[in-house]
């Protein structure tokens, strides 16, 4: 006769969380894109719940990460940049997977900086961000250099797999964009080499797992095999969303004329050289059709994946998250990459799947951010998290219901400080802690509040593109005021909440979370 224990452990799901790395929430056809076709994120959706206003907290991939991992905004994690260690005070969505009886193991990377006062000062994990959120087990790592992609490629022929220049695409120069093949096939990808290893490790488990595939595409470089190099042409999906040229965008705001100028077009081209704003509207065209071709690359894995569980008898057996850590330009606002304040760069896909749920099918309008993620596994998991969390679960939704009294605004952060070099400060001749902003966004209107620089209002209904700043107007005076106070209420309300809900007493600490 079972245990309880035992009995338990029978019931757990597996959990399967998937993130794929600066992957628009506008690029789904299951919300109606364009051109985008994502068979394998739609077959998902049409068995779960999915999220169409769901936002990032932050950006880029080591802060976003955060938020995703802890269920904290920035304000409470303080992971500002790529770099910044992560408290080690904090919880963490592998940490309570241990609690519950799991050995959460991932496939990827966190891209987690650890926090460097309780480490020897040569340890060799204090010079890089791209360290492994503690609580996981690292199955099969593959952080930005690619190493482990690049030896698995040679160990199947590409002896020229040495180095990231296998992404130059064959017979184009380095720096070139080109939509033309690079070496390696649909089936060598680095999205096919971490499904492949998550499909073997599947096989081996003879109970309940928990994984974290985290795929680094569509993340750039942009390039990409066969079919998917030319399966979209310039020009094909939506406008752009940006002013009428780059210098009229770079105006409009004193940070966009600080960070605009100094993005680098390697960042997104392997090779290239010098600044992104050498490129003209034809090159964006390019460079987004690219992109759209690395979006249907990462859904065709997860076609793959989704199969494999249904092979293994697993699929009824495990609940999967899909979501992305940010979001990509790709091109609006004459821009790549992620960061600042626009829609563009934290608009992020969500799907959850639970078998355990009768729902199917659900579409959630309500607005969801990346910090709900963990309290949504605590929830179904039956465990509490060791800290306050900013999140709130969504399992409600998950459930076919609504969630009651929920936020009616998305709330993201970006801090632009840079203390190893102090880039920000000396050109603002600001202090690293001004170097910031918030934003609160709802249905009609987007207020950003920047610490030290003028901040921005947009009318959302009558300006979706994010291109008419009505600050300074005074006919919008007053909603100004309305969303700054709202902003001041919500950061108020967020403060670390972890011994606030605690009161010592005659009879011992009382405690009581709503």
């Amino acid at each position: 006769m079972q245990n309880p224990t035992s009995i338990e452990k029978a019931r757990r799901p597996n959990i399967l969380l998937i993130t794929a790395d600066q992957w628009r929430g506008d690029c789904l056809s299951a919300v109606g894109h364009a051109c985008v076709k994502t068979p394998g994120v739609d077959a998902l959706a049409r068995e779960g719940t999915l999220f169409r206003r769901h936002y990032a907290g932050a950006a880029p991939c080591s802060p976003a990460r955060a938020t995703l991992y802890t269920g904290l905004y920035q304000m409470n994690h303080r992971v500002c940049r790529n770099g910044s260690p992560l408290d080690a005070r904090f919880d963490n969505l592998a940490l309570a997977a241990r609690r519950a009886g799991y050995d959460p193991t991932l496939f990827g990377y966190t891209d987690t900086a650890p926090d460097p006062r309780g480490m020897d000062a040569g340890d060799p994990h204090l010079t890089s961000y791209e360290g492994v959120l503690p609580g996981f087990t690292a199955r099969q790592l593959l952080p930005e250099h690619e190493k482990q992609w690049l030896s698995w490629l040679r160990s199947r022929g590409h002896a020229d797999a040495v180095s990231r220049d296998i992404h130059i695409p064959v017979g184009a120069r380095a720096g070139e964009i080109s939509d033309t093949a690079p070496a390696y096939s649909s089936d060598e990808t680095q999205t096919a080499f971490l499904a492949g290893e998550f499909i073997r490790w599947m096989g081996e488990q003879d109970g309940p797992w928990f994984a974290h595939v985290s795929f680094l595409r569509p993340h750039p470089p942009f390039s990409v095999p066969e079919p998917f190099n030319r399966m979209f042409k310039p020009g094909d999906g939506p406008v752009f969303a940006r002013a009428e040229d780059r210098e009229a965008e770079e105006n409009s705001h004193p940070y966009l004329a600080y960070a605009m100028p100094r993005v680098e077009k390697g960042n997104f081209i392997h090779g290239a050289t010098g600044p992104l704003g050498d490129w003209n509207a034809e090159d964006f065209a390019m460079i987004r059709a690219i992109y759209y071709g690395m979006i249907s690359e990462v859904d065709a894995q997860l076609g793959r994946i989704w199969q494999a569980l249904k092979d293994a008898g697993a699929w009824d057996d495990t609940l999967i998250v899909f979501t992305s850590d940010h979001a990509e330009m790709a091109g609006d606002h004459w821009t790549l990459g992620k960061g600042g304040f626009f829609d563009g760069s934290y608009h992020i896909p969500l799907v959850i799947r639970d078998p355990a749920s009768g729902a199917r099918g659900g579409i959630v309008d309500d607005f969801t951010s990346a910090a709900d993620i963990f309290p949504t596994l605590c929830q179904r998991l039956g465990i509490d998290a060791k800290n306050g969390l900013d999140g709130r679960s969504l399992m409600p939704f998950v459930n076919g219901g609504s969630g009651q009294g929920w936020r009616d605004a998305a709330f993201w952060e970006f801090d632009f400080r840079d203390i190893a070099h102090c880039g920000a400060e000396r050109h603002f001749r600001l202090r690293s802690n001004q170097c910031n902003l918030a934003v609160i966004r709802d249905r009609q209107f987007k207020y950003v509040h920047f610490t030290a620089l003028p901040p921005l209002l947009f009318d959302l209904r009558n300006d979706p593109m994010e291109l008419d700043n009505v600050a300074a107007d005074p006919a919008y005076a007053a909603i100004r005021l309305a969303y700054a106070e709202k902003l001041l209420s919500l950061r108020a309300r967020h403060l670390d909440q972890t011994l606030a809900y605690t009161e010592l007493t005659e009879r011992g600490p009382v405690t009581h979370r709503p």
